[in-house]
């Protein structure tokens, strides 16, 4: 901590960018703000924005950035590594500026599916948010062969069982049909290899394209094949919360 005993919560919370000084005493006093669970209700709070779980409205006010968190869309026939001997494209050609960053990927996507990869230097975050007990959801579109019916997306939803074991969708999804094709869209909070395409192969529906467009409480956006973004305050926030970081 940079004071003796802490820094003021006004000052904490308008380095985050989050309220003007002036304003973070009027959350305080319209009691809008908590440290560690339990309500601030007086002025001059201070507090180690390391340490301390600050939230306001509910949202959780992530501490300073030590570290690199990106969202990045990643292009079909990209392999979810920084180097290849194949000599294959990978998602250290898109990295630009961060390249020196020792940014590594969390999770991973096959190399013909596109979308949402978080890139990050944050070894603890990447741990957390790989681990299986807190099955954090990851949503994909997947474009499939033939006229997707109702009768098949429920039998989905109910669970299948493939060779390696039973897989049931948090959700799912039936969108447009167009060209003996059908748009749908999967939440699913495993990632078993490939479990989409085989959960589809199974009842005669191959994928045709698949992309991955959420992980857990952050979305992807509008972003172009090959482009990425810093993760936001607000999404870092829940993130952190999602795995009790």
């Amino acid at each position: 901590m940079s004071e003796p005993e802490g820094i003021r919560l006004q000052k904490v919370l308008a380095q985050a960018g989050v309220a003007s000084r002036r304003a973070a005493e009027l959350m305080v006093a319209e009691g809008r703000i908590e440290v560690n669970g339990e309500l601030v209700t007086e002025q001059g709070r201070r507090v180690d924005p390391r340490r301390d779980v600050i939230r306001v409205d509910g949202a959780r006010i992530p501490p300073p950035r030590e570290h690199v968190y990106l969202v990045f869309n990643k292009p079909r026939g990209v392999v979810s590594t920084m180097s290849d001997p194949q000599g294959r494209p990978t998602l250290s050609d898109y990295l630009g500026s961060y390249s020196r960053q020792g940014l590594f990927h969390v999770g991973r996507l096959d190399t013909d599916t596109d979308g949402m990869l978080l890139l990050t230097n944050d070894g603890d975050f990447a741990q957390a948010m790989m681990h299986p007990s807190f099955e954090l959801t990851k949503t994909y579109v997947a474009e499939v062969e033939g006229d997707l019916n109702e009768a098949t997306a429920k039998r989905l939803a109910s669970g299948i069982r493939l060779e390696d074991g039973p897989v049931k969708p948090d959700r799912i999804r039936v969108g447009a049909k167009a060209r003996h094709r059908s748009m749908v869209t999967v939440v699913l909070h495993e990632g078993r290899n490939r479990i989409v395409r085989r959960m589809f192969d199974a009842v005669g529906h191959p994928v045709t394209s698949l992309s991955r467009i959420q992980i857990g409480p952050v979305r992807m956006g509008r972003l172009r094949p090959g482009e990425l973004r810093d993760v936001t305050s607000e999404e870092l926030g829940a993130l952190l919360d999602a795995v009790k970081l």
